[in-house]
């Protein structure tokens, strides 16, 4: 008797231990969810009030986008420079070389020249915006008749349209539209952000196996 009633205790604390383990990782998965989607939620709002701003004033956002994208370039020359050093044994060396400093070169003539940096920004915008339009329209009439094949024809046709319209404008209008994407860029990219915080405070804490 005494042998079963202490095997008996036994599981029951191993029982109660376990589950308060459960209890206690749930009570850290949820915290740290919570934790997560707050700073995203930060982030997502920070994101958007920069996004109006960027609206409301697009000639400095069209200059920290410039300046953005040049300093891209320039620390990816670095790095495919010291790539092509490192396997300069390999085949392809030279054109590795010869990639990273061109991009060093475009990133430092984006910091000296930003206006230029910004019509050539502006250009390359239309150039894949035609591109996107006419891959969309070719799409819309390889699918048609089945259903939603309008949409993505109005979408080809949008893009073709605001491409036309950038090449017109071009290059005087360059800062007002690098402005406005890099302002409605950061408003789509913090309103999914918010979007997933929510969807990671709502969802339900992982059962344990």
């Amino acid at each position: 008797m005494a042998t079963k009633a202490t095997s008996t205790l036994l599981f029951t604390s191993i029982l109660i231990f376990r589950t308060r383990g459960f209890i206690m990782a749930d009570q850290a998965a949820t915290a740290d969810a919570s934790r997560v989607a707050r700073w995203v939620t930060i982030l997502g709002v920070v994101m958007i009030i920069a996004g109006f701003l960027a609206v409301l004033a697009p000639g400095p956002a069209a200059l920290a986008a410039t300046i953005f994208f040049g300093a891209m370039f320039f620390v990816g020359g670095v790095a495919e420079v010291a790539h092509a050093v490192a396997t300069r044994t390999e085949i392809g060396f030279g054109w590795k070389l010869f990639s990273g400093i061109a991009m060093i070169v475009l990133g430092a003539l984006f910091a000296i020249f930003p206006l230029a940096g910004i019509a050539t920004l502006a250009l390359l915008v239309g150039g894949l915006l035609l591109a996107h339009g006419v891959c969309s329209v070719m799409l819309a009439f390889k699918r048609r008749p089945r259903r939603g094949w309008g949409w993505i024809l109005f979408d080809g046709a949008l893009s073709i349209v605001l491409a036309i319209l950038i090449a017109a404008g071009w290059p005087s209008s360059s800062i007002t539209i690098i402005g406005l994407l890099a302002g409605f860029s950061l408003i789509s990219a913090g309103m999914w952000r918010i979007m997933l915080a929510r969807a990671v405070r709502e969802e339900p804490p992982p059962q344990p196996a």
